[in-house]
């Protein structure tokens, strides 16, 4: 492989030839081979950071006409292509992210070099000017989160969706309810999957609310929150150029010293991540139990057959969904503590946790966005019940005896129950045989759908 030579700030750095990024670049990618590389989002919204510098910067009288233009021009072409080659650097690097954040401007620069070679840019004076590592990287951090949960409140949405057409569709399947995992009186089918239903309305209610929180933009800052060496301006101009770039609503962070070293929206609204996670893993296994069996388990819900369930039992289906759900929701839950700690490393100025947090937070979003889809398309859309085997663990149930307690008593009705339940015989038995009402009055108030 041919190399060139490259300098910065440590001295000459040996960089292959074909490739776009420089030096602190070329030093981290020795420094730091551990674990996955940077997600791309933060990339594209480094660079569109850089690309409102640049225009900011002009606008504002400290940057050169011609090099702003330049680096506008350099920035919209990486966004345009396919350039995800020339970052390589990984997650587990500088906790500002401040390797990553060079990168950026390095490869900006090469990227000049090509469209203009006649006009030399660099990339701590040029393209990072009026910034530092410690206000870009916070803010392509919030860009990128504020980002992905409108497409997970997207795939919520039609989740609930079909949760609705279900609950109409099983309005009138009256079955067995069950609390601590015995025998309850009635409900619909339609009525238990409202409760599945109104639980991810409230944790979508809870991320719309909070999302707001990942619009502040610490742009501005620099250093150490006091904008040193940015214009008074920057901050306002640059808000304004990315709200209109990204059509959202960002605002200045209130208080830049807080917004390098504290990421609480971030940490917040991972929380509403973790608490969606939470309710989702109880509605998957809510349906994996309802569709146990087939003959030897509860069996009141039939799920789709996606793929063959075993590769030694034939026939087997599996709740395939259900498992990639609730894995995914495992995975949320240790980014959640992940998170939890780094947020709270916010020493003195600045927080040195910033790539893993963003990391975190993105792999859920992302996961939870995609498995919620999943969820939905190959199992909740084809979900079905057994009319048949309800109805026969209604008949069969002692808890409907509740229903006459209003009107015997709750220890005769205890009485029928306990003896129905040891005899083997039905309620009716059990009650008829102890003369505590008639066989009229059993079957007038043993009325199954007055009780849900």
């Amino acid at each position: 492989m041919a190399y060139r030579i490259e300098k910065d700030a440590l001295g000459p750095v040996e960089v292959p030839d074909n490739v776009l990024w420089g030096p602190q670049t070329q030093r981290s990618l020795k420094n730091f081979e551990i674990g996955p590389k940077m997600p791309y989002d933060v990339i594209q919204a480094l660079i569109t950071v850089k690309m409102a510098a640049a225009a900011v910067n002009q606008k504002l009288g400290v940057l050169d006409k011609a090099k702003a233009e330049l680096i506008v021009a350099s920035c919209q072409k990486l966004l345009a292509g396919d350039y995800q080659a020339q970052f390589p650097l990984v997650v587990y690097q500088t906790g500002s992210g401040t390797q990553t954040n060079m990168n950026v401007n390095e490869v900006i620069v090469h990227m000049a070099q090509q469209i203009n070679p006649n006009l030399p840019l660099h990339p701590n004076d040029d393209v990072n000017h009026s910034q530092s590592s410690n206000d870009t990287f916070p803010t392509a951090m919030a860009i990128t989160a504020s980002l992905k949960i409108p497409l997970l409140l997207k795939t919520l949405t039609q989740l609930r969706q079909t949760l609705k057409q279900k609950i109409v569709e099983f309005d009138s399947v009256i079955k067995i309810g069950r609390t601590h995992l015995q025998d309850a009186t009635p409900l619909t089918v339609g009525q238990e999957l409202s409760g599945y239903e109104s639980a991810l309305a409230h944790d979508q209610a809870y991320l719309t609310q909070l999302q707001a929180t990942l619009l502040e933009l610490p742009i501005g800052g620099t250093a150490v929150g006091t904008g040193l060496n940015a214009p008074a301006e920057f901050a306002v101009e640059m808000t304004h150029y990315l709200a209109q770039h990204y059509q959202m609503n960002f605002v200045p962070a209130p208080n830049n010293f807080q917004g390098l070293a504290n990421h609480s929206g971030l940490n917040i609204v991972h929380g509403a991540l973790k608490t969606l996670a939470s309710d989702l893993v109880k509605i998957g296994n809510d349906i994996r139990f309802l569709a146990s069996g087939p003959r030897a388990g509860y069996g009141e819900f039939q799920i789709p057959a996606n793929e063959p369930g075993s590769s030694i039992m034939p026939g087997k289906v599996n709740p395939t969904q259900v498992e990639a759900l609730t894995m995914v929701c495992a995975r949320v839950f240790g980014n959640d503590t992940t998170l939890t700690f780094a947020a709270s490393q916010g020493n003195f100025e600045l927080n040195v946790y910033k790539p893993v947090i963003i990391a975190t937070f993105l792999e859920s979003c992302t996961l939870l966005t995609q498995v919620i889809h999943s969820f939905d398309v190959h199992l909740m859309k084809g979900l079905s019940v057994h009319p048949k085997r309800i109805a026969a663990l209604m008949t069969h149930s002692l808890m409907t005896v509740t229903a006459l307690t209003p009107h015997i008593g709750y220890s005769k009705s205890a009485e029928i129950a306990q003896k129905a339940q040891k005899e083997g015989t039905t309620l009716k038995d059990a009650a008829l045989a102890l003369n505590y009402l008639t066989a009229e009055q059993f079957d007038a108030w043993m009325d199954f759908k007055k009780m849900v």
